[in-house]
């Protein structure tokens, strides 16, 4: 929406060849896929679309016209502004409303050079209307370009102005921003006059960016009459009648200072650079005056300044300031010698001084003079001193007339003393103004090592170059010998590696060959294992089956006997409980020979299996057992309720031989990191250390021990003397997933 404000810094010729490179992007087709049945009828929708998106929308809005100027800079162009926002209207033609008047806009959306604007449009005047109401925003919020298009209302300090066709463009400082103002003149104002005023400001914000990147660079202001121009305070007179202020005391305390306002100095003039400044010195030290002027004046001269006061890179100077000749006679400035520590904190910034150093580097650049004159030649040198590098820049003289100094030489230069330095006082770089090419002494020459001696010395090395390249030549000669020998012993090794290459050939043969041993041999191993494993299991199947079965079937077999001479019933209730066992123990042998699940357990879960073999085995016993499931109740695979009933089967059948117990119980805890199996009574207990083992014919707790080594769990027996006996096995969840995989994998190798 800005494009007219690049029109405004640039020749007409060249605006109007803009004007057309313009139209012809404004010509491009629509993005893909954009759709035009959206009608956008504010300029706050205009404004929020995002740049990608923006292309082509149809536009119908009708607000007051804030800002546009007649002539071939704005070429037709304006800005428009409704209840909601600003927008610019990229109006290209010579047909052109004025600000105030009320218009109806028919165009298409576009995303402009930084904003959204309005690109084609129709417009037609409906009437006039007062313009909107300026919005009060601090400087920085306007500087930052978001107030692009709007109508805003600051305050600042006059600083300068210049006249640009019909407009008067007044540049205004405001909080530590400077930005310039377009307004009309106002009738019977003389311009002059309104330096250091203080005014209040009514306009359009506008935007100067950088095309391709769609950056900001500045903003400034489009004032549409002369009344929106407001000056609040002038300076209360002439300022050249004002005191004399000290150049030392420039950014010193004084009581009844005034900011914004420009002061009065007077000093010696040391240097200037035409239409950029010129340097004032007075008892006190130097200073360093911004001033556009083009009357030049010449060292010794007594001028006077008016300014106002600020700082560039911490040190004082005047910006914006005028000044006029006095008649008072030429005064010689005095000139300091100084060296590098002495003007550490900006002491003698913008003095004339005289300082040494040795010249690094000598460039020559052309300038062209103020004014559009012929173009000069400037000599700008490179001086060491105590380890700092700095700058001496020599006047703009004519070609053929500037100066010059040997590098290697040991300069001694007088001239302006123009620092930078940093916010801890340290100097940071130092440039040196020469006013003239008598200011420059060549205290030493440089050494003996100059561009000529530099000249013969390459010559020397050249002709040892070609003596080094003679005597190659004569070495590559005997390296073509050498070669060739070198070439036979190649061969020879060439056969050395076919020979290694087969006696690798051969190697790799008989490993494979070794490898194909060793595999069988572990296969043999694994077998070996397996046949072991299974035999252990079958021993561990006949104990816990045949045996216990056996063991059962005497203990009915002896009830029976007791009871067969006083109660008939009875003896043969034991002797039906004894054929149920035998009948039970041949199905238990024909599983264990082919290694089949028990019947049992296809038919009733774990924890009713515990219960049903406890009551098969303590049936008119004196002992009473009590089976408990705890937790969450879940199957679990075959080998592991299989080895968990022997466990308990074989625990039980020890309490009814040997512990003289009266209560028993058993316990399946169905944990979510354990399966534990609890089996517990009151007998008489055992020494842990000293119970009867596999040497005595006792396999039970061997057996217990193998089936939980089996399922990769632990066991623990605790007894003692008189306090009964627990038994308890804990079986990991985690070990549980892979005891099938592991159990399928044996029999597969059976």
């Amino acid at each position: 929406m800005q494009s007219i404000l690049n029109f405004t810094r640039v020749p007409r010729r060249l605006a109007v060849v803009l004007a057309g490179l313009f139209a012809g992007w404004l010509s491009e087709p629509l993005a893909p896929g954009q759709s035009t049945n959206l009608v956008l009828t504010n300029a706050s929708e205009i404004l929020a679309l995002p740049a990608d998106r923006a292309y082509g929308i149809n536009v119908l809005i009708r607000g007051v016209v804030t800002a546009a100027q007649p002539g071939a800079e704005w070429g037709g162009r304006f800005f428009v502004q409704d209840a909601t926002s600003g927008v610019f209207v990229e109006n290209i033609g010579t047909n052109q409303p004025t600000p105030g008047d009320f218009v109806e806009i028919a165009g298409i959306s576009h995303p402009g050079g930084y904003a959204p604007i309005i690109t084609r449009p129709r417009w037609r005047k409906l009437g006039t209307a007062p313009l909107p109401e300026a919005k009060p925003v601090p400087i920085e919020q306007l500087m930052s370009g978001i107030e692009d298009s709007q109508r805003v209302e600051i305050s600042g300090i006059v600083r300068a102005f210049r006249s640009r066709g019909a407009v008067i463009v007044f540049e205004i400082a405001s909080g530590g921003y400077r930005l310039d103002v377009n307004a009309p003149p106002s009738e019977g104002v003389d311009p002059q006059t309104l330096i250091g005023a203080k005014v209040r400001i009514r306009g359009t914000a506008a935007t100067f960016y950088s095309g391709q990147l769609r950056h900001l660079i500045t903003v400034s202001l489009h004032v549409p009459r002369a009344e929106d121009f407001v000056v609040e305070k002038t300076e209360p007179g002439d300022p050249f009648n004002e005191r004399v202020i000290p150049l030392d005391s420039l950014a010193q305390y004084r009581r009844g200072r005034e900011p914004g306002r420009r002061v009065h100095v007077k000093g010696t003039v040391t240097y200037q650079r035409l239409g950029e400044d010129l340097f004032l010195q007075d008892a006190t030290g130097g200073m360093q005056v911004k001033c556009s002027m083009l009357e030049p004046v010449t060292p010794g001269e007594v001028v006077e300044a008016v300014g106002f006061p600020n700082f560039e890179q911490f040190l004082p100077v005047l910006q914006d300031a005028v000044f006029r000749k006095t008649k008072e006679p030429r005064q010689e400035p005095s000139i300091k010698a100084v060296t590098i520590p002495e003007l550490q904190g900006g002491f003698r910034h913008a003095d004339l001084v005289t300082i040494q150093g040795r010249v690094l580097d000598n460039t020559e650049r052309r300038v062209r003079r103020p004014g559009g004159g012929l173009t000069g030649q400037q000599t700008v040198l490179t001086l060491q001193n105590s380890n700092f590098l700095f700058s001496v820049e020599g006047p703009a003289t004519t070609i053929g007339d500037e100066i010059s100094a040997p590098i290697g030489s040991l300069v001694e230069v007088s001239g302006v003393c123009l620092m930078k330095i940093a916010e801890d006082g340290k100097l940071q770089s130092l440039l040196v103004l020469l006013p003239n090419s008598t200011c420059l002494r060549i205290l030493q020459a440089p050494g003996w090592w100059t561009p000529q001696r530099l000249l013969l010395g390459l010559a020397g090395s050249f002709t040892v170059l070609v003596v080094s390249l003679s005597w190659i030549v004569m070495v590559s000669r005997r390296n073509t010998a050498l070669k060739v020998s070198i070439r036979e012993k190649e061969q020879a090794q060439i056969g050395l590696q076919h020979a290694h290459d087969h006696l690798e050939e051969r190697v790799k043969e008989r490993t494979e060959q070794l490898k194909l041993q060793i595999t069988a041999r572990q296969e043999s191993e694994l077998q070996f294992k397996a046949v072991l494993h299974e035999r252990t299991r079958l021993a561990q199947e006949l104990h816990d089956t045949l045996e216990q079965t056996l063991t059962g079937i005497a203990l009915q077999m002896d009830t029976a006997s007791k009871f067969a001479q006083s109660e008939k019933e009875r003896a043969n209730h034991h002797l039906e409980l004894a054929r149920n066992l035998v009948t039970q123990s041949q199905t238990e042998v024909r599983c264990s020979v082919w290694d089949l699940r028990s019947r049992s357990l296809e038919q009733i879960d774990l924890a009713g299996l515990l219960l049903k073999i406890s009551k098969q085995l303590t049936d008119d016993t004196s002992i009473k057992v009590q089976v408990n499931a705890v937790g969450r109740v879940r199957p679990l695979s075959e080998l592991i309720e299989e080895n968990l009933l022997r466990v308990a089967q074989e625990a039980l059948t020890n309490i009814i031989k040997h512990s003289r117990a009266t209560q028993a119980s058993i316990t399946l805890d169905y944990g979510p990191q354990n399966v534990i199996l609890t089996i517990r009574d009151n007998g008489v207990g055992f020494v842990v250390d000293q119970q009867a083992g596999p040497r005595e014919g006792h396999f039970g707790l061997l057996g217990v021990s193998e089936r939980t080594t089996r399922l990769r769990g632990k066991v623990s027996v605790v007894s003692e003397p008189g306090k009964g006996t627990t038994v308890q096995v804990i079986i990991p969840i985690e070990n549980l997933m892979d005891l099938g995989l592991i159990e399928s994998q044996l029999g597969a190798q059976l």
